[in-house]
C-alpha cells in the first residue's frame, strides 16, 4: 500500500468523530506539509480507537461503582488499569485531575518548578485548541451509550488534542527521515540476547522506508507514526481499524 493508497471509508460509512478538516488543522499547527484525505482519515481513526479504549476503561471504573456518568476519577482508574492508554501526556500537567500525581518537578538546586500556566500566547497548542475536540468527544460518548460530567469530556478533548498532535509530529517525522527504520530499534530483551524481538507482522509494512514525495504525508505515513505512539494491543487495533 503506498502513501495515497490507505482506504478512506466509503459513502454511508461511519466517518470518524473527529472530522478530517480537524485533523487537518491539527497537521498544519505543527508541520507545512500537505496532509492527504487518506492522512487525515487515518489520523482520526487512530485517535478515535485510542479515546474509545480510555472510555471503555472508564466505564468499567464507573460500573464496578454502580455508576453510568463518568467523572474523572474513573479516566484516572481507566489509565492505572491499562498503561497502554497513558497517551497524551502533556495534558496532564494542565488538567486539575491529575495535579499531584505527575510528582514535583524540581530544577538543579531543588528549588520546586510550579506548574505550567495558561500562556496568553496565539501560537497553536495542543492545549489551547483541546476544546475543537469537544463535538467529536461528545459524539464518541454518545455512540458508546456513555455520559460525562464535564470535567471528563475536558480531559479527554485535552488528551485526544495532545495525541493528535504528537501522532502528526511522528509522522512528519517519518516523512522527512524516510521512514521508521532510520530512527534505530529498541531491544526488549536481554543484552546477550542475538536480536530484537520482531514487531507484529502487520507492523512490517510500515517500518519499511517511505516510497512516497517528502512533501506529502500519507496514510502509511500516519500508521507508521502509530507505531511510534503506541505498543501494544491498542497499537495492533489502531493499526487494523485504519486500514479497515
Amino acid at each position: 500500500m503506498t502513501a495515497h493508497s490507505a482506504r478512506v471509508a466509503p459513502p454511508g460509512q461511519d466517518a470518524p468523530p473527529f472530522k478530517p478538516s480537524l485533523v487537518k488543522a491539527v497537521f498544519r499547527d505543527v508541520t507545512s506539509l500537505h496532509v492527504s484525505r487518506s492522512a487525515a482519515w487515518a489520523a482520526g481513526s487512530v485517535t478515535r480507537t485510542v479515546l474509545t479504549e480510555i472510555v471503555r476503561g472508564a466505564q468499567g471504573a464507573a460500573a464496578a461503582e454502580a455508576r453510568r456518568k463518568l467523572t474523572p476519577g474513573d479516566l484516572l482508574a481507566a489509565i492505572d488499569r491499562n498503561v497502554e492508554v497513558e497517551v497524551g501526556s502533556t495534558w496532564y500537567s494542565h488538567s486539575p485531575t491529575f495535579r499531584g500525581l505527575t510528582g514535583v518537578v524540581t530544577d538543579a538546586n531543588g528549588v520546586v518548578v510550579p506548574s505550567p500556566k495558561r500562556s496568553r500566547t496565539r501560537r497553536p497548542s495542543a492545549v489551547v485548541g483541546a476544546h475543537r475536540f469537544e463535538p467529536g468527544t461528545k459524539k464518541l460518548l454518545r455512540s458508546l451509550g456513555a455520559t460525562a460530567v464535564p470535567a471528563m469530556v475536558r480531559d479527554l478533548d485535552g488528551i485526544a488534542s495532545v495525541f493528535l498532535t504528537d501522532l502528526a509530529r511522528s509522522a512528519a517525522m517519518v516523512v522527512r527521515e524516510g521512514g521508521v527504520r532510520r530512527f534505530g530499534e529498541v531491544t526488549l530483551g536481554e543484552p546477550e540476547e542475538a536480536a530484537p524481538r520482531p514487531f507484529p507482522k502487520d507492523s512490517l509494512p510500515v517500518l519499511s522506508t517511505r516510497t512516497g514525495d517528502r512533501r506529502t504525508i500519507g496514510g502509511d505515513d500516519v500508521l507508521a507514526a502509530t507505531t511510534i505512539q503506541l505498543f501494544g494491543g491498542i497499537r495492533q487495533r489502531a493499526l487494523t481499524e485504519a486500514r479497515s
